[in-house]
């Protein structure tokens, strides 16, 4: 036994002289790739690597949010500009640039922009559907709407997931937020606690805005609003919005003759003194509907940046609350 012992002794004794006698040739490659791992290792991390974590999103709701909960820390971009409709959008060829270049992809999913999959076919396969680098902002929401829906050629874009406007619910911000920070302090985890504070903070500051917003609409609790398109569900919930009818026939399908006589018989029964469009919307047929039955017309945000005044997430809401109360109600 002590023979054996000592053997072992002497021959890790011996492996200095052994490494000293070596091919000096492979001590120079060994410095050389060194510093080429140790890049690599810091690239593989943004923490280490000293750079901002890229995410793209489909929508500016959801780059603003990614940016509250982020900070610093990352860098988003949105595929879709605020004056474009997110469930029409074409891609662009630059679109496939940017998500080449992102360690994140986030999206508003409930089939409001499936055109995001045909750019995810080309870019990195841990971006796909259900992998480690994909955020569907939707997963936990409570869906409205939901209900089967027939689509066919003439069916515009039918919600057939449930209504998709579900960021226009401020309180949504809570669970849209919570699916950004897992993918975030999963592939990041240095700067896990940093995205945690951020998007605590940010929800303070919007449940602070909130008993604000709720006592300016309090006035419009329960006033019948007919809408251009089917996006305004969640809001009205969350303030007692009573939206009874829609300009559109059905979800991105522009009305008819009859459908528009319809809707006027309909307004003048329910004494609706609010029609509703956004930005994008065709102005023509909100303006005939409420010359014809006296109604004011309201022009709303439907996502960040579609208006001057809506620069961010918090910034949407006061746009929005401000533009209804201005409303007189007689």
């Amino acid at each position: 036994m002590t023979f054996a012992g000592w053997g072992r002794r002497a021959s890790w004794r011996a492996r200095p002289r052994d490494l000293r006698r070596s091919d000096p040739r492979g001590h120079a490659s060994l410095r050389c790739a060194l510093p080429a791992l140790l890049l690599a290792f810091a690239l593989a991390s943004p923490a280490l690597a000293g750079e901002r974590l890229r995410i793209v999103a489909t929508t500016t709701d959801l780059k603003s949010l990614a940016e509250a909960v982020g900070g610093d820390k990352v860098a988003v971009t949105s595929l879709v500009p605020p004056s474009l409709d997110a469930e029409e959008y074409q891609p662009k060829p630059q679109d496939v640039m940017r998500l080449k270049d992102a360690r994140v992809v986030v999206r508003v999913g409930l089939d409001f922009d499936l055109w995001l999959d045909r750019l995810l076919a080309q870019a990195d396969p841990e971006l796909w559907r259900g992998r480690s680098r994909y955020v569907d902002a939707s997963q936990a929401i409570a869906v409205l709407d939901q209900r089967g829906a027939s689509i066919g050629p003439s069916d515009g874009h039918a919600h057939a997931s449930g209504n998709p406007h579900y960021w226009l619910d401020p309180k949504n911000a809570e669970i849209i937020t919570a699916n950004i920070l897992e993918t975030l302090a999963r592939l990041d985890p240095p700067n896990a606690g940093a995205y945690e504070a951020n998007r605590a903070a940010f929800l303070a500051r919007l449940d602070a805005k909130l008993p604000e917003w709720q006592a300016r609409l309090a006035t419009l609790q329960g006033a019948p609003i007919v809408a251009y398109h089917n996006s305004w569900a969640y809001l009205a919930r969350r303030f007692r919005l009573d939206i009874v009818d829609f300009i559109e026939q059905k979800p991105g399908v522009p009305p008819g003759p009859a459908h528009l006589a319809a809707l006027i018989r309909t307004m003048r029964a329910r004494n609706v003194r609010i029609v509703v469009r956004e930005p994008r919307e065709p102005e023509a047929n909100a303006a005939f509907l409420a010359q014809k039955t006296g109604a004011a017309m309201v022009v709303l945000a439907g996502s960040v940046g579609a208006l001057p005044s809506a620069q961010d997430y918090v910034s949407l809401f006061d746009t929005d609350v401000g533009a209804l109360e201005r409303i007189p109600i007689k």
